[in-house]
């Protein structure tokens, strides 16, 4: 647990420039071999273009040349690892209180309180009830901003915390070479949608900051502004599968030497009325409001839909060599990753899984390992009728045949939180990786017509000495993506 007094050296100065913008409108091992076998497959399909990084050997059709161009340092060099956690979730603010809700299966689905929503068929969802900012963000800028950039806020600087980075640390870090890259799907909508109301009034009442702090980029940007950091900064935007998105972008700024720190993962805020009534629109949530804890189950044939949640997940992303100088803990190691397209339809899955079969065999190949490698996965699982089985397809056709597999849904517990569902799930990942448990799929009571249970987890958590994890995310307009995380070795 981040206790306060860890948190108060990243409070203070928030986003000076904002604060006064404010005040002066209201006045007017295995990795070795994984790594290695990832960029000479690279370097296949780069045939003697790839053989511009310095000294690397390219191989290609059991050819060997030696290359000799010296500019870069061969990108194997240049590992990426997990050296720090930070969430916002209904099942706790800290990575641990978080995963220990998980393996005990316990529920953060619950009646939604922040508003009246008695005329809405859905009254449920995965609800963060208790939420501070203090010793995070300022005061003033607590009450002005979206909570999608609040709860960004304060897990980035709960992931830096975690990962050891107090003020003396971060004096030593080159701030050209630190990046924040944490995206959101809806962005600000409450804060956009506030600003809509005042205008029926007047222009004259809407908020002064209502247009930046609506936008998705703002969090992470804001994020950097007071950190003092002026590498990579931006966001991406991809629906459901945001967090995944800038999670491996982050990874690719430092593998490439772009960067050697990076803050990445996803935030969303979208349990308001606009938000729900959005989805009761798209008919896509589960109206199970009598049994909350029971309405979000992923296989199971008596699902109704997806619950929504909220939150954020941020990891912190470092250069192995780097994270290894200031003697920082290791949770885990990145390997790779890959992105792919339905191009099919803005909400529905492909029917035959070749977008995510795809998306699963370029992630392999980037992260250099076999499926073999593979015995859990993280699915995307959001307890659709269409989404759960098409990807359920797609595990099985993909890893079918590995007898150690074990699959399991994160939302079956928290809910969708959309854009930040990537993120918390790799916080997810990386603790099973840590821990050696991986949690329960709970609500899985009669699982559907060709679900083999055999390759999900059970109603309890299980041992599981995990080789490399496959954590998935897709989101509407047919964005699929699947990060790989591994043991640091």
């Amino acid at each position: 647990m981040v206790g306060a007094a860890a948190s108060s050296s990243y409070a203070s100065p928030l986003c000076t420039f904002f604060v006064a913008a404010c005040m002066s409108v209201s006045h007017n091992d295995t990795r070795q071999a994984f790594g290695r076998s990832r960029r000479r497959r690279q370097q296949l399909g780069k045939c003697s273009a790839s053989s511009g990084s310095g000294g690397v050997m390219a191989v290609a059709m059991g050819m060997e040349k030696e290359a000799t161009v010296d500019k870069k340092p061969p990108m194997e060099q240049r590992r990426v690892v997990v050296t720090g956690m930070g969430v916002e979730t209904s099942l706790g603010h800290d990575p641990n209180t978080f995963y220990d809700n998980l393996l005990q299966g316990n529920s953060g689905i619950s009646q939604i309180e922040n508003f009246d929503c008695s005329e809405f068929p859905t009254r449920i969802a995965g609800e963060i009830k208790s939420f501070s900012t203090e010793g995070w963000v300022a005061p003033k800028l607590s009450k002005r901003m979206d909570k999608f950039m609040l709860y960004l806020l304060t897990a980035g600087k709960k992931a830096l915390a975690d990962g050891g980075v107090t003020d003396e640390v971060m004096a030593e870090f080159d701030k050209a070479k630190c990046g924040v890259l944490i995206g959101s799907a809806m962005g600000g909508m409450k804060v956009f949608n506030d600003a809509i109301e005042a205008l029926k009034i007047s222009y004259k009442k809407m908020n002064p900051f209502c247009v930046p702090f609506a936008t998705t980029n703002m969090g992470s940007a804001m994020l950097a502004m007071d950190l003092g950091w002026m590498g990579p900064n931006y966001s991406i935007s991809t629906a459901c599968a945001t967090s995944n998105f800038c999670i491996l972008n982050s990874a690719n700024h430092i593998i490439r030497g772009e960067a050697d720190v990076m803050l990445c993962g996803g935030s969303d805020a979208v349990i308001i009325p606009i938000g729900l009534g959005g989805f009761v629109a798209c008919r896509a949530l589960s109206q199970r409001n009598n049994d909350p804890t029971k309405a979000s189950r992923p296989w199971d044939s008596n699902r109704d839909g997806f619950v929504m949640g909220e939150g954020a997940g941020v990891l912190l992303l470092e250069e192995l060599e780097h994270a290894k100088k200031r003697g920082a803990t290791i949770y885990a190691e990145f390997l790779g990753g890959s992105f792919t397209c339905d191009a099919y339809h803005m909400t529905e899955p492909r029917p035959d899984g070749a977008g995510v079969i795809l998306c699963i065999e370029r992630a392999l190949a980037d992260a250099g390992i076999s499926k073999e490698q593979i015995n859990y996965i993280n699915a995307h699982a959001t307890s659709t009728p269409a989404g759960d089985l098409k990807e359920y397809q797609a595990l099985a056709h993909c890893f079918g045949q590995n007898p150690e597999l074990k699959v399991n849904s994160t939302k079956s517990m928290i809910g969708h939180l959309l854009g930040a569902a990537g993120a918390v799930e790799a916080v997810a990942t990386v603790q099973a990786i840590r821990t050696g448990w991986v949690h329960p799929n709970i609500n899985l009571e009669n699982p559907d017509n060709g679900v083999d249970t055999s390759l999900l987890v059970g109603p309890k958590k299980e041992r599981l000495n995990i080789k490399a994890a496959l954590s998935n995310s897709f989101g509407f307009g047919g964005h699929n993506s699947s990060i790989i995380f591994v043991p640091y070795k």
